[in-house]
């Protein structure tokens, strides 16, 4: 029987990165991942998505650009082509994974792993089996999507955040089951590709996790792109009919109405993969694996990370969390860091955000002051005619301590690290608007916010 000092069940964004970090600690690693390398994250969620946003992206740009003097004949979309670019990426980023772990001496053992309730790991490679032994075992098994018990659903074909990459052709029509952020980005891409698309959210709002301004700039947006927007429906049941699909909803006032559509996409969350340990007596907090401030398990020498243990669900979180069940796994003491986690949407125009929102700050007793700069008066978001987003601070009154920010325009993915910077370094408005940025950019709105936070603002 093989023994290593680390074992990781999972080779996701939590896993991989456990494993890697473990080898640089100087321990013997392995490496358990039944399918291919790079978790949902790189295979069915945020590369391929976001490969297929930026060609959405190129799509509207050249139909925005004679407006911009540039004139252009008539656009032409091969969904195949596009898909072909999407799989070499891909590739691409799954070889560079192997690459890493080679580097580190990590035994990758491609097959389905479960825990005994000896802590042994059984691993079903093929045909084969074999078991190995490990002294700390980290489970990073992820989550899988959502599907609700809607009536009809189980009996009418639909996709989900996991299948619906590998559509062949653009449907006519597509309704889209969730208005979070899975749900707001496909309505991107398909709008961009033609097709006529429907959100059905439960919420009053789409992305309602997120701050409420933010979501009327995404609405506004989507109803331009001819996005229907169904907020605060709560679907009763589906059914195929011959002339398609039909999603049956109420409003809060029980008003009902059906929607007819050629596709069905059902992407209303993500619940997590269990079946890898459940020999092991491990303690949960609703659907997810409890852990403590450590990511130690209820079981002592196992750990966990990622979409497993719940919270944001998000691939950065779950590497970070990752590198931290590997430190404490390979006998380290270190709290996990969840204080500043930003959160990207990748719509357009994107949203990105970080730390408290106006409504959490207030929940937790801050004295809250918020400020907002209009993107109207950017100089290079009036130049990139994408002017129609804002950036807003929310800061502690009587010292000004920085407590959350939130960014919606062009590229504003990018700049958010520098909002995490200010929450981890606990900064102050004053530090944000005391710092030089460059100019003409976007990301000169955080100076101009936090002067206007401080009553100072020149632009505002």
């Amino acid at each position: 029987m093989q023994t290593y000092d680390i074992a990781v069940i999972g080779g996701g964004p939590a896993g991989y990165v456990a494993a890697i970090r473990a080898s640089k600690e100087g321990k013997r690693v392995a490496l358990i991942e039944a399918d291919f390398v790079g978790g949902t994250c790189l295979n069915r969620g945020c590369i391929p998505s976001k490969t297929l946003l930026h060609s959405a992206g190129v799509i509207d740009q050249i139909r925005q650009a004679s407006s911009w003097g540039i004139e252009t004949g008539e656009v032409t979309v091969s969904l195949e082509k596009m898909m072909a670019r999407k799989n070499q990426v891909i590739t691409q980023l799954r070889t560079g994974i192997k690459a890493l772990l080679k580097a580190g001496k990590i035994d990758l053992l491609q097959g389905f792993g479960e825990v005994n309730a000896d802590k042994s790991i059984r691993v079903r490679i093929g045909e084969d089996v074999q078991t190995i032994q490990a002294g700390s075992i980290i489970l990073a098994t992820g989550s899988t999507p959502a599907v609700p018990p809607i009536p009809g659903l189980a009996d009418v074909p639909f996709y989900t955040s996991d299948t619906i990459f590998d559509i062949e052709q653009v449907p006519e029509s597509i309704t889209i089951l969730g208005g979070g952020f899975i749900g707001v980005e496909f309505a991107c891409i398909f709008a961009s590709l033609g097709a006529k698309v429907m959100i059905v959210e439960m919420a009053e709002r789409l992305i309602p996790l997120e701050d409420a301004d933010a979501s009327r700039v995404l609405s506004k947006s989507l109803r331009s792109k001819g996005v229907t927007l169904g907020t605060g429906l709560k679907v009763t049941s589906v059914a195929q009919t011959s002339e398609g699909i039909q999603v049956h909803a109420e409003n809060t006032k029980g008003d009902t109405q059906t929607i007819s559509c050629e596709a069905l996409l059902v992407a209303v969350g993500r619940k997590p993969n269990l079946s890898a340990f459940s020999q092991l007596n491990v303690e949960l907090s609703g659907p997810f694996v409890k852990v403590n401030e450590f990511l130690e398990t209820s079981v002592p020498g196992i750990f966990a990370a990622g979409d497993l243990i719940g919270g944001w669900q998000l691939a950065h979180a779950a590497s970070a969390e990752g590198q931290t069940a590997a430190i404490n796994a390979a006998g380290g003491r270190e709290k996990v860091n969840d204080r500043a986690v930003p959160r990207c949407i990748y719509t357009h125009p994107e949203i990105s955000s970080v730390g408290l929102s106006e409504e959490e700050a207030k929940a937790r007793g801050y004295a809250v002051k918020t400020s907002v700069y209009q993107h109207s008066g950017n100089g290079k978001a009036l130049a990139s005619d994408e002017n129609g987003g804002f950036t807003k601070l929310i800061a502690e009154e009587t010292y000004g301590e920085v407590l959350g920010i939130v960014m919606v325009g062009p590229h504003v993915t990018e700049m958010i690290a520098a909002g995490t910077a200010f929450l981890s370094l606990e900064a102050t408005v004053d530090d944000v608007a005391e710092m030089i940025y460059p100019h003409p950019t976007v990301s000169e709105s955080l100076m101009e916010v936090a002067a206007k936070w401080l009553g100072k603002g020149i632009h505002s």
